[in-house]
């Protein structure tokens, strides 16, 4: 197989086989409503195969970061429109990674009162806010009942990004948000249909795969995942433990037919995300995780071995709005610039120099 080939995820038709991995940035304000800026963010890289979105709150308790868009609010439904557009126009597929940022947040920042989690039980650190540094907060143990309205918001924010002309969603399940928090035993320790066994701990998240596969169509829903990536207190350290609960969730997605299963790791071409891949049956998107870069080297590597259908590239995506003719023409990439990631402005986000404007 070829990086710069095309494939098919679904429904999702792509030019090539970069995807752009979501990518926390913040520039979306105090409402959560994407302007100019973002929708010229997210334009001047269409020509990946796939843009995924940054993390979108689906509802007012959920939102993880100041600055982070949602998709609750007609404002945000427009903003994303615009977004959209920009991005189609220029030939590009663009996606919405929907996340419930469960107990990662503190009610200065979203505004609500209450976090919510599987289980009553705080990160141990830090989070900073609009006024100042706080300890995490003990969570609000969600109910089955409240678990149940919360995957019903999911299915609303994919039913709003849908609407607002977005090509589907990805379904985040990694990185200690709300639904990892439900995998992992650190995190959930229920004693009712959502906690407990590995089959049990999985299916929360099964259901929200399912009612939002059942509401947009499961050829344009994609999930991320993060197997053993120990963070934010979410951690997942018995080898074991982790195989059967990733065994029962992968299990409840294969049916479903999804467009493709997104998996963070530090060893995607490993023996675990492979056999998680085998037991999905569909397109796998690899993601070597946050320790370094992802590489031309390590991407032409992934597919050439097909041990992936695509890769997710994060920063050299931020630094190279045209990393894919960078990188099919093995031109130099641009260095990005780590202190303008989660700033404001333009400055680290639009300003990144193409080779096109190189040779003028």
């Amino acid at each position: 197989m070829d990086l710069f080939a095309p494939v098919s995820l679904g429904d999702l038709q792509l030019a090539n086989r970069v995807v752009m991995a979501p990518l926390t940035r913040l520039r979306s304000g105090d409402a959560g409503v994407p302007g100019e800026l973002v929708a010229d963010h997210y334009a001047q890289r269409a020509s990946v195969g796939l843009i995924i979105t940054e993390g979108t709150f689906p509802n007012a308790e959920s939102r993880a970061y100041p600055g982070q868009p949602g998709i609750v609010t007609d404002e945000q439904v427009e903003g994303w429109r615009r977004v959209a557009e920009a991005v189609h126009a220029r030939g590009g597929r663009i996606v919405m990674q929907v996340m419930h940022s469960g107990r990662v947040s503190h009610p200065d920042i979203n505004g609500v009162g209450r976090i919510v989690a599987p289980s009553a039980i705080a990160i141990d650190g830090a989070v900073r806010t609009p006024t100042g540094t706080h300890p995490f907060p003990v969570p609000h143990a969600l109910t089955t009942d409240e678990a149940r309205a919360t995957l019903a918001d999911f299915v609303a924010a994919a039913e709003r990004a849908v609407a607002a002309g977005l090509d589907g969603v990805e379904i985040h399940g990694a990185n200690g948000y709300l639904l990892h928090e439900f995998l992992s035993p650190a995190s959930n320790q229920r004693d009712d249909v959502y906690g407990g066994s590995p089959e049990n701990r999985a299916r929360f998240v099964v259901e929200v795969a399912t009612a939002v596969a059942g509401a947009i169509g499961a050829g344009r829903v994609g999930i991320r995942i993060s197997p053993e990536h120990n963070i934010q207190g979410v951690l997942e350290t018995d080898p074991d433990d982790v195989r059967a609960t990733y065994d029962a969730l992968v299990d409840g997605l294969r049916p479903l037919g999804l467009a493709y299963l997104s998996v963070l790791h530090k060893e995607p071409s490993g023996e675990l995300v492979q056999d998680l891949r085998r037991r999905f049956d569909g397109p796998l998107i690899a993601n070597s995780g946050f320790s370094s870069p992802t590489t031309r080297d390590e991407a032409v590597r992934l597919i050439g071995e097909a041990h992936a259908e695509a890769v997710a590239v994060g920063r050299l995506v931020i630094a190279n709005p045209d990393l894919v003719e960078r990188w099919a023409g093995e031109h130099p990439e641009n260095a990005p610039n780590p202190a303008t990631f989660y700033a404001a402005g333009a400055e680290g986000y639009t300003d990144y120099p193409t080779l096109a404007a190189g040779r003028n």
